[in-house]
C-alpha cells in the first residue's frame, strides 16, 4: 500500500500572496503547538518508559510537521524550510519561550533544512505519504546531529545512533504520516483549493 501524489507541473520558485500568507499562518499556528509541546515534554520524558535515554527520541516527531506541512501545501523551494524556521521562531516568543531558550532558532534551521532537502531532491514534484515521511525522517537526523553536539555531548556514540533512529522514527509517523493526512484532511475541508494540493486527486494503490 502507498500514496502519491505528483505534480506535474515544473516548480515555480516565484511566490503568491496566498503562499506568503499560508507560510506565516502555519508558522503561527504550529509555533503555538511547539510551545505547548515544550511543556509537555519535560514530565513525559521523565516517565518510566523512557527511562532509557535515547527513547526520549519518540517524543520529538511533533517538532517537525510545520516543515513537512509547509512543503506538502506549498510546494515551492524554500516553503518546508521557511514554514519550520518561522514556527520555532514563533515558539521562542510565547509567554517566555521554552526551557531551550534561543537555541530553538538553530533546532528550526536543522529541521526545516532536513525536510527541504527531500522536497529539493525529488524537485518538488511528488507529494505523496512515502516522500512525507522521508521528509520527516530526515529532518530528523539533521536536528539528532546538531544535538549530538549541544544537548548530548555526553552520550557515547551507541547511544547517539540509538537517538537518532527513535527520532528519525518519530519523524517519519508523527510529521511525516501524519503531517500527510492532516494535509488531506484540511484538502478535504475545502482549505486549500487555492493550492494544486487541494485540487488534486490523490490516489492510494
Amino acid at each position: 500500500m502507498s500514496s502519491a501524489t505528483t505534480s506535474r507541473t515544473r516548480f515555480h520558485v516565484h511566490y503568491r500572496t496566498i503562499d506568503l500568507v499560508t507560510i506565516t499562518t502555519l508558522a503561527v499556528a504550529f509555533g503555538v503547538i511547539f510551545w505547548g509541546w515544550g511543556k509537555l515534554y519535560e514530565p513525559l520524558s521523565g516517565l518510566a518508559v523512557f527511562s532509557y535515554p535515547p527513547s526520549s527520541g519518540l517524543l520529538a516527531g511533533p517538532w517537525l510537521i510545520a516543515g513537512v506541512v509547509g512543503g506538502l501545501i506549498v510546494r515551492k523551494p524554500g516553503a518546508a524550510f521557511a514554514t519550520e524556521f518561522l514556527a520555532a521562531a514563533v515558539s521562542t516568543f510565547i509567554a517566555g519561550g521554552t526551557q531551550w531558550g534561543f537555541s530553538v532558532f538553530a533546532s528550526g534551521f536543522w529541521q526545516g533544512l532536513g525536510a527541504e532537502v527531500i522536497f529539493l531532491l525529488i524537485f518538488y514534484r511528488r507529494f505523496g505519504v512515502v516522500v512525507a515521511a522521508a521528509a520527516g525522517a530526515l529532518a530528523a537526523t539533521f536536528e539528532s546531529v546538531y544535538e549530538w553536539n549541544s544537548y548530548w555531548t555526553d552520550w557515547d556514540m551507541g547511544y547517539k545512533l540509538a537517538y537518532l533512529g527513535f527520532f528519525a522514527v518519530s519523524g517519519a509517523v508523527i510529521a511525516g504520516v501524519g503531517g500527510f493526512y492532516l494535509v488531506k484532511a484540511l484538502a478535504k475541508a475545502g482549505v486549500l483549493d487555492a493550492f494544486p494540493a487541494g485540487r488534486e486527486q490523490v490516489t492510494e494503490v
